[in-house]
């Protein structure tokens, strides 16, 4: 997980601000603490959404953030795929600990554990989560737009759902839609993480799109603006929109206490407008910059009760 500097704006301050008496009349284990930091550091954009949950559930959804973040920061923390495939091992066999009241001693592991009992979180995501990071341990493109699909819905999908569960939500119309949620979030974040892994000689976009717009990876590396580029991004994002609509046609049947978690769309939502204005130019510089207006656009839509 990548994210650009973010700038410290008026915006972000009086978000942080206003929040900061909630945040402080919640006293947070050491355990929580050091899950809502790694979360702060590392995806600022959930961050900003976990500030918006209820003071008593943000801590079990702290918990959810910072494990995806431990999967998502292998390949950066290990040296070699071996090693990285061992760090997978042990979540493996912590999520099975876990399950038998057993957590190993690691800060995430414990909140993971304490969220797992106060909310009978399913196993079954958190496995499902693993396995998708597993797979994509070696950098290979995906090969076709519905492959980034699948991983993303066994990623922040499965994500979402355990965020449900934490609210105490069943329900079969919020789950279509944190689907649909996560698979935006999914294809948006592919689409942000192009210049990174640009810069790192990677390329993980779709080969069956790169074949149809007539692409090479090697021009990706080189950071390619011509019109065939734009293309792949505007297909991508265009799909990425499409789940966006499709959650929002789902708001009227979705219970009410559901929107904290829908809510977690914003910042797709924002990233595809500012792509569109930047005619699908992804490594337009204005992209690179954080959005100053997604707390308050986040908060505004949390004060009216929307998402």
């Amino acid at each position: 997980m990548h994210h650009c500097r973010h700038l410290i704006t008026p915006a972000t301050t009086i978000f942080n601000r206003s929040l900061m008496v909630r945040r402080n009349s919640y006293t947070l284990t050491e355990n929580a603490a050091y899950c809502l930091k790694s979360v702060e550091k590392n995806d600022h954009e959930s961050f900003l959404w976990l500030l918006l949950l209820p003071d008593e559930l943000r801590a079990s959804a702290s918990s959810l953030r910072a494990f995806n973040i431990e999967l998502a920061t292998v390949k950066e923390v290990t040296s070699t795929a071996e090693i990285g495939k061992m760090r997978f091992h042990f979540w493996k066999e912590a999520i099975e600990n876990i399950y038998q009241g057993m957590p190993p001693h690691h800060p995430v592991a414990e909140e993971l554990y304490e969220a797992v009992q106060r909310h009978n979180l399913s196993k079954r995501w958190l496995q499902r989560i693993i396995q998708a990071r597993e797979q994509t341990i070696e950098d290979r493109p995906f090969s076709s737009l519905e492959e980034v699909e699948k991983f993303a819905e066994d990623t922040a999908s499965s994500l979402l759902y355990l965020t449900l569960e934490i609210l105490g939500i069943k329900n079969l119309t919020a789950d279509h839609a944190a689907s649909h949620i996560g698979k935006a979030q999914g294809l948006t974040t592919l689409i942000r993480a192009v210049p990174y892994h640009a810069s790192r000689r990677n390329v993980l976009l779709p080969l069956d799109l790169l074949i149809k717009h007539n692409v090479t990876q090697e021009s990706i590396i080189r950071g390619n603006t011509e019109q065939p580029m734009k293309d792949v991004i505007y297909d991508i994002a265009s799909q990425a929109n499409s789940h966006v609509q499709k959650a929002h046609s789902m708001k009227k049947t979705i219970p009410a206490d559901a929107y904290p978690v829908m809510l977690s769309v914003s910042s797709a939502e924002r990233y595809l407008e500012r792509i569109r204005r930047a005619d699908f130019n992804v490594f337009d510089p204005a992209l690179q910059r954080s959005d100053s207006l997604l707390p308050w656009t986040m908060w505004w839509k949390r004060f009216r009760r929307t998402f």
